[in-house]
């Protein structure tokens, strides 16, 4: 086993971030029907940068350490940079190759994310 999938595995066993965040500033929930991904992402903004982010929810390895790994790589960053973040750069910040049956599970923590930022930009 690679030092990628190692890295997935113990995000996956150990996600970080992981409960709600009871002061957050934005929300969103994601549920990806066709394989039971579901997860509530939260986030809160200081100084119009991320200071935290936390998730809830149940997923597959992929979704669970994909939004573990988000959660650590988003906070100190600007909330743009969850809107610029695509399935590729994604890919190189997991370290593993994403089968095309898998893009869904890898994505739904980041489209949580994305939906999070953008219902702040609807109530600005």
């Amino acid at each position: 086993m690679d030092i990628y999938a190692r890295n997935i595995l113990d995000h996956y066993q150990r996600p970080r971030h992981r409960g709600t965040l009871a002061d957050a500033d934005a929300s969103f929930h994601e549920l990806n029907r066709s394989c039971g991904d579901d997860f509530t992402v939260y986030l809160k903004l200081k100084d119009g940068l991320i200071e935290a982010i936390s998730f809830e929810g149940q997923g597959c390895a992929i979704s669970t350490a994909a939004t573990s790994i988000l959660s650590d790589f988003f906070i100190g960053k600007a909330p743009e940079d969850i809107l610029k973040m695509d399935l590729e750069a994604l890919r190189v910040l997991l370290g593993i190759d994403i089968s095309f049956r898998r893009q869904k599970c890898a994505l739904i923590g980041l489209q949580a994310l994305q939906g999070a930022i953008s219902s702040l930009s609807a109530r600005v």
